[in-house]
């Protein structure tokens, strides 16, 4: 039996009276203050709520997808896809950029705050004692909510790992798995084989599993094979192959037949991510014809993943890459369309990330560094021991600023029409400059 887990001291719970009162603002801060650790692995706790919401089993086919880097671009590619085609879909991702409504989307469409606040009002009171986590609680009302809108089709993306995510206590249909880099190290292990096991938790026995992993550490072909999983890999039952101005791919049926589905490159997006949303409608029976996935996949942009746009003049550039694999991708992107003039950099990081080898990376693709703080956030690294990190390595144009804001205001000023601004290093980071941006824009 689950020991019940008692609401902290000095945070007691709000009647049913005054929570209906409450804004999602409120109730959000509420949430960070409610747990004691903003990271608790584990399913036995939001197993238990779910059960008691009766949102399990979820009644309506279900893709989950883990991997370290490139479950946006699947889970983006799926849902415009499914939108496409008709079909009602409920999407489950994090972190957000700007709004915690981007994390419960129905239709297309981010969740209102009412239906939300509604959604979390219900899981207080079902949770009775049992005390949940901000992503635990936010899992359980994109599940309400997808329950309460009646989806056709529901793709939830995994937070941290695979096996202990609170998005496994649901059982897929369709599961993925993306590239396996090292990241969150201190939770899911030090070594790619120990980190492909957590993500791998995900599959389930006789279930089509995705794997979009062109580099398989040993631990993850293991583990698909330990689990039972009817497999997909990548350069078997779907690929790509450049050809010129497209990429010349193909997905399998489930009885094994291949069928070639050539589409216009997207430069944004990793193709074997964007083959891998192909390949798991096949498997789950929405198969995408060569017009629509022509209408859909060449312009597709995810937010923050390698997001380019002109502004004033300047190229934008916005990447939440935050890992050495996938600053390498950006790189490719950069030297992919090089820049005439200077790039100037805006950066910061979490402590806990690979900085040095982030900044290794990027050696010859900055011309100048724009360093911020970013007070209020324990998890940061200072843009002073960043700084000392590109002086050791001997770059020399080095701004350091006390908040992203700062550094955005500074970066902005010093760049001409022509330059490039590039954005990067962590979802904070991003959503700072999308914030700037839309201020910017209403002064415009």
């Amino acid at each position: 039996m689950m020991p019940a887990v008692q609401t902290p001291p000095g945070q007691p719970r709000v009647s049913t009276a005054r929570m209906t009162e409450q804004s999602l603002a409120e109730w959000l801060a509420r949430l960070e203050a409610l747990h004691p650790r903003e990271i608790e692995l584990g399913l036995e706790r939001v197993a238990a709520v779910a059960r008691r919401l009766q949102l399990l089993p979820v009644s309506v086919p279900v893709v989950t997808v883990a991997g370290t880097n490139g479950k946006g671009s699947v889970v983006g590619a799926l849902e415009a896809l499914l939108t496409h085609k008709g079909i009602r879909t409920g999407v489950y991702t994090s972190p957000h950029l700007l709004r915690f409504n981007e994390r419960i989307r129905i239709g297309g469409c981010e969740a209102d705050d009412a239906g939300i606040v509604s959604a979390l009002q219900a899981i207080d009171v079902a949770r009775g004692d049992i005390s949940l986590t901000y992503f635990e609680f936010a899992t359980l009302a994109g599940l309400l909510l997808f329950q309460r809108e009646a989806v056709d089709v529901v793709v939830l993306e995994v937070g941290l790992g695979g096996r202990l995510d609170a998005v496994n206590i649901v059982d897929p249909n369709v599961a993925v798995i993306t590239s396996i880099a090292l990241d969150h190290q201190d939770w899911l292990g030090d070594s790619l084989d120990a980190i492909a096991r957590e993500k791998a938790g995900i599959l389930r026995p006789d279930i089509p599993a995705v794997i979009a992993c062109s580099e398989v550490p040993a631990g993850l072909a293991e583990a698909v094979t330990a689990s039972g999983a009817s497999a997909y890999w990548l350069g078997e039952a779907f690929g790509v192959e450049p050809a010129m101005q497209e990429w010349d791919g193909w997905v399998s049926g489930t009885e094994g037949t291949r069928r070639r589905l050539p589409v216009s490159q997207n430069p944004a997006l990793l193709a074997q991510n964007l083959y891998a949303a192909l390949q798991v409608l096949e498997c789950l029976g929405y198969p995408v014809s060569d017009v629509e996935a022509q209408a859909i996949l060449p312009a597709l942009q995810v937010p923050g993943r390698r997001q380019a746009m002109i502004v004033g003049g300047v190229e934008l550039v916005l990447d939440v890459a935050h890992n050495p694999a996938a600053v390498a991708r950006l790189v490719e992107f950069l030297q992919q369309r090089p820049c005439g003039q200077k790039t100037i950099a805006v950066f910061s990081a979490m402590a806990d990330k690979d900085i040095p080898s982030m900044l290794q990376l990027m050696r010859g693709e900055v011309d100048g560094w724009f360093l911020a703080d970013q007070p209020g956030n324990a998890r940061a690294a200072t843009a002073a021991g960043i700084a000392a990190q590109l002086r050791a390595a001997g770059e020399g144009m080095i701004s350091v600023s006390r908040n992203l804001r700062q550094a955005l205001a500074r970066a902005r000023s010093v760049a001409a029409a022509g330059d490039r601004l590039l954005v990067f290093g962590s979802f904070h980071t991003v959503a700072a400059a999308m914030s700037w941006l839309a201020r910017e824009r209403e002064k415009a």
